[in-house]
């Protein structure tokens, strides 16, 4: 049914392997532990983008929850129009919130695939998603990429004495099925190689999760509904590691301390790099506040001032050249001089003047 899950990642599970194995020898168990933890690492990097994605939309939500809780306010009566106004924000800033979940969503099958195929490295027991096979007819049965060598290769290998599909509530009948592949190991093997890995995997899970907080904002850390997250994410996480660490295999608890280990790097390189960029935009613009700011001890220049002082100047100068010029010395114009060109002789005048000649 998840076949296009459980492929890919035994696929890259088998490329480590090859990979380490060759270094290592087939048969390790730090060659398959570090398999493991590669395949981690493989599918957080293709991973990355989204997350960097995750921690923007974030910071981008904690700094609109003001307008968010005024429309959930002014709309508390009416759902579909503050599903609108909720969405035509978003489309105005640019972000989704799926992508503040993206990350974690694709992580869990991923989770569940790796689960899936360490498991059916032995399919002895009985329970759910067990087939109840032979020691024998397990051992030549391939595992989706993983031949039957490989298979008998993964049950030979061991990490200080434990197999990496074991588990420390594991029955004894499934145990037994090592016994021709490296012999039945003892619970107390198993117990000594998965508690450690359950103590780092909880306060690692816790760690992750303190910083995680710590870069929220203030209003984001009021909110009822994030508060109670943040508790789950602090003590009820790291708890269900510990509690429910006695039934997953090996592999299993070495896959979740290489997620989390890389998660806390993860996390202050990009939170470290969205600070920074943050930082320059600031510093950007203080500088062009300081740049229009008026030099020390100079007057601020009003411009609406000067502007309405250049209008005046403009229509003076238009007046002057409008206004009749004098002869030059001061001397008439002769008898018969023409009036210059653009003024008429008024009617009236000439009309007198004849009169006067009658």
């Amino acid at each position: 049914m998840l076949d296009f899950i459980y492929y890919p990642v035994s696929a890259i599970l088998w490329f480590w392997h090859q990979a380490f194995g060759y270094v290592l020898g087939k048969n390790s168990g730090f060659a398959w532990a570090l398999a493991v933890v590669f395949l981690v690492f493989t599918l957080r990097l293709v991973l990355y983008k989204p997350f960097v994605k995750q921690v923007r939309t974030t910071r981008q939500m904690q700094e609109l929850q003001p307008q968010i809780k005024e429309l959930q306010k002014k709309y508390k009566n009416d759902r579909q129009q503050m599903t609108v106004e909720m969405q035509k924000l978003q489309k105005e800033h640019g972000f989704n919130p799926l992508m503040g979940c993206l990350p974690v969503l694709l992580q869990v099958p991923v989770f569940l695939g790796l689960f899936h195929v360490l498991r059916s490295f032995n399919r002895t027991g009985t329970g759910i998603g067990q087939l109840g096979m032979s020691p024998y007819d397990n051992a030549h049965t391939p595992n989706y990429i993983f031949s039957a060598g490989d298979v008998q290769s993964f049950l030979t290998a061991r990490l200080f004495g434990a197999p990496l599909s074991a588990y420390i509530t594991e029955p004894a009948k499934v145990l037994e099925s090592f016994a021709d592949y490296g012999g039945v190991p003892t619970k107390l093997a198993i117990a000594l190689v998965s508690i450690p890995l359950m103590v780092i995997a909880g306060v690692a899970t816790h760690m992750n999760a303190r910083a995680s907080v710590q870069r929220q904002s203030a209003e984001a850390a009021a909110n009822p509904q994030a508060a109670m997250m943040n508790k789950m994410a602090l003590y009820v996480f790291p708890l269900g590691v510990l509690v429910g660490g006695p039934f997953l295999p090996v592999a299993i608890l070495i896959y979740w301390v290489s997620n989390n280990i890389w998660t806390y790097g993860q996390q202050h390189l990009v939170f470290g790099k969205i600070e920074k960029e943050e930082e320059e935009k600031k510093q950007a613009a203080l500088e062009r506040r300081a740049q229009n700011a008026p030099k020390p001890g100079a007057k601020p220049v009003d411009v609406r001032k000067k502007q309405s002082a250049t209008k005046v100047e403009d229509s003076d100068a238009e007046s002057v050249e409008d206004a009749p010029q004098p002869s030059q010395n001061g001397a008439k114009p002769s008898p018969g001089a023409k009036p210059a060109a653009g003024k008429k002789r008024s009617g009236n005048r000439g009309r007198a003047n004849q009169k006067r000649r009658r």
